[in-house]
């Protein structure tokens, strides 16, 4: 059974029409005229339990709105959702006990208070054993590297240090499902891949459900097999990055690095354009639908002599990027051989 599952999820936010001035104020008081706005549309999903998803679209385009209807804060206008086998918006409480959340832009963490003073009271309102709740703020702790920082007040802590405590606060309850919207915003580089393999740890380890709600697609690439990707408040594509990138990501590139003792001034492979050259180190893009890799690669070291090389996949970012402007197509990408002019 998914621990997640929505069926024809539906959302419209009704707003009353306001006319300006005297007139339309008066007009507005004795005829309401509403304005519908469908924010979710029809979304259908299941997420089995340990995986981790990436929820992404474009700004509006209704990711916040399904989040919020999966931990309860919204109720849908029709459709149902179920969440470890609760219906969220009808038992708030319970399921408030089996989810965590981690909001890049709000934290949960008291701002006057010590961090460990928030843990503490996080265990009295969760009803966390004691046991229980000291075994995973030592894990935590450990992991995330609270230990210099666990007495200082919020206030003082670094958006990083933050971060971490807001992590650690979502996770004591031991949740079945943990929220991520937008975790690593602002982050610097380092801090960033220690939340990273933090999420990618719990979910190893304990086989915590994540679903990743972000703009910055590194993060999905870097934690997630599975995106779900929504678009005007439909859902667009559910599946694996990788069968996303076999459909739209026609192009890839040969890194290549010569070894020839004399300069080479220009290279000239058949099936492949230099993309760009920056010393002896040549980019060679490549149409996998006409040209395989293998064969790109042995015409190279056939003409040229070779120190070096190494393949790269197309940017998720600019696939995705594809997919918001063209829009998302069922048509099976065109075999090896074929020519076609489909852009990159």
């Amino acid at each position: 059974m998914p621990i997640i599952e929505t069926r024809d999820l539906r959302k419209v936010f009704r707003s009353l029409v306001r006319h300006p001035g005297v007139a339309g104020t008066l007009r507005t008081l004795f005829s309401r005229e509403y304005e519908d706005k469908v924010a979710v549309e029809g979304i259908t999903m299941a997420l089995d339990e340990g995986e981790l998803v990436g929820y992404i679209g474009p700004n509006g385009a209704g990711k916040s709105t399904t989040i919020k209807m999966l931990t309860g804060i919204l109720v849908p206008t029709s459709g149902s959702v179920r969440v470890a086998g609760l219906v969220p918006f009808e038992q708030r409480q319970r399921n408030a006990r089996h989810i965590g959340v981690v909001f890049g832009q709000r934290s949960q963490l008291y701002w006057d208070l010590p961090l460990i003073e928030t843990f503490e009271l996080l265990r009295a309102i969760y009803g966390i054993p004691a046991q229980r709740y000291q075994a995973n703020l030592d894990h935590f702790t450990d992991v995330l590297d609270m230990g210099p920082f666990l007495r200082t007040p919020v206030r003082q802590l670094s958006l990083g240090q933050r971060m971490r405590g807001d992590f650690a606060a979502a996770m004591l309850h031991d949740p079945h499902v943990v929220f991520l919207d937008e975790p690593t915003i602002g982050l610097d580089v380092v801090a960033k891949e220690a939340i990273r393999e933090f999420v990618a740890r719990v979910n190893r380890e304990r086989g915590t459900t994540f679903i990743l709600t972000t703009h910055d697609l590194a993060d999905v690439e870097r934690l997630c097999r599975r995106i779900v990707l929504i678009d005007r408040g439909t859902l667009v594509y559910d599946g694996e990055i990788d069968a996303l990138r076999d459909r739209y990501g026609t192009h890839r590139t040969l890194v290549v690095t010569l070894c020839d003792p004399e300069p080479v001034d220009a290279i000239e492979v058949e099936g492949a354009e230099v993309e760009s050259r920056e010393g002896d180190v040549w980019r060679l893009r490549f149409d996998r639908r006409t040209v395989s890799a293998e064969v790109v690669i042995r015409r190279v070291a056939d003409r040229y002599c070779v120190s070096d090389l190494s393949i790269e996949e197309p940017a998720l970012e600019s696939i995705i990027r594809r997919i918001y402007l063209e829009g998302y197509s069922d048509a099976p990408a065109s075999p090896a051989g074929e020519a076609t002019t489909a852009p990159a």
